[in-house]
C-alpha cells in the first residue's frame, strides 16, 4: 500500500451526526491528520451552500466537491469546475419522479427550488445545509442550470424503483444514485465522486493508491473503486461495507475518528 497522503471524507451519514452536529472528536481527527501531514477534503451529494459550515473548524485548504463530485469549488466555494444535467435527462428524470409521486427538487449553483414547502423531507434537509428553499411554481426556467434534481422520499423501496427506471430512461446522460435512504440524487453523467478522487490525484501529483475515503452510501461506491484504501461507517448498508477495505463505527458513535485511527495506524506506514 502507497503511504495515505489524502483523505476524502463523505458528509451526512460520514463526517456528521444524524443530526447534522461536527462533533468535536471529528475536529480532533482531521487536526491528527494535519500532524501527520495527510491532507484532507470533502465531497457530498449537498449543494455547494451546504459544505460552508465546515471549511474553517476543519481547516480545509484543498478544493471540495459537491452535488456528488458534478462541481468543485475552492474553499471559497469560487468554481473549478461546473457540470450540468443535459436538458433532456433533466426533463425525463422530473417527469418520472412526479410518475411515481415522489417529492422533487432542483437545485442550481446558488438556489434549492422546489414546488412543496411542506415536503417530508424538508426540515431535515433545511438544517442540513442551512439554507431555506425557493417555492416556485413551475421548475422549467430553471432546468438549463439543474445541478441536482432530488427525489425525497421515507419509502426507501419505491425510491429504488423509480432509481430504476430514470436510469433506464436517461442512459448515459445522467447518473441516477441514493445518497440516503430517502434521497434519489440525478446528477450529471460522467462526474461522481471517484471523479473527484482521480481530480484530486491529478491535482496533488500523487497515486490514487496514496487516497483513503471515508464514506456510508451507495453514492460512495465509486470513490471506494479508485481509492488506495476505503472505510465504510457503521451505519452503512451491507452493500457497503462489502465493497470497503474497512469498517468503523457509525457517525453517530466517532466512527468518523475511528476511520482517522485505521488510516493513522495502517495507511501511514
Amino acid at each position: 500500500m502507497s503511504r495515505i497522503a489524502l483523505v476524502v471524507s463523505d458528509v451526512d451519514g460520514t463526517l456528521v451526526t444524524h443530526d447534522k452536529r461536527l462533533t468535536d472528536g471529528a475536529r480532533r481527527a482531521v487536526q491528527r491528520l494535519r500532524e501527520a501531514e495527510i491532507g484532507f477534503t470533502i465531497v457530498s451529494s449537498r449543494p455547494t451552500a451546504g459544505m460552508r459550515f465546515l471549511i474553517e473548524p476543519l481547516g480545509i485548504t484543498l478544493p471540495i466537491g459537491s452535488f456528488n463530485g458534478s462541481s468543485i469549488v475552492d474553499p471559497q466555494l469560487n468554481p473549478i469546475e461546473q457540470h450540468l444535467i443535459p436538458l433532456t435527462a433533466a426533463r425525463r428524470s422530473l417527469d418520472l419522479l412526479a410518475q411515481f409521486a415522489i417529492d422533487i427538487w432542483l437545485f442550481t449553483n446558488d438556489a434549492w427550488l422546489t414546488r412543496n414547502g411542506a415536503g417530508e423531507y424538508v426540515p431535515n434537509e433545511k438544517r442540513a445545509i442551512r439554507a431555506d428553499p425557493t417555492i416556485v411554481a413551475d421548475f422549467s426556467p430553471y432546468l438549463s442550470s439543474a445541478c441536482k434534481i432530488v427525489g425525497a422520499s421515507s419509502d426507501a423501496a419505491l425510491l429504488r424503483r423509480c432509481q430504476a427506471a430514470i436510469q433506464q430512461a436517461v442512459g448515459a446522460q445522467a447518473t441516477a444514485v441514493q445518497s440516503q435512504s430517502y434521497y434519489l440524487d440525478i446528477t450529471p453523467p460522467g462526474h461522481d465522486k471517484g471523479t473527484f478522487v482521480e481530480t484530486m490525484a491529478r491535482r496533488l501529483n500523487i497515486p490514487r493508491g496514496a487516497i483513503a475515503t471515508i464514506g456510508d452510501m451507495q453514492n460512495d461506491l465509486a470513490m471506494f473503486k479508485v481509492s488506495g484504501l476505503s472505510i465504510a461507517m457503521g451505519n452503512a448498508t451491507d452493500e457497503v461495507k462489502q465493497q470497503a477495505t474497512h469498517v468503523t463505527a457509525s457517525n453517530d458513535a466517532e466512527g468518523f475518528a475511528g476511520a482517522v485511527d485505521i488510516i493513522l495506524n495502517e495507511g501511514s506506514a
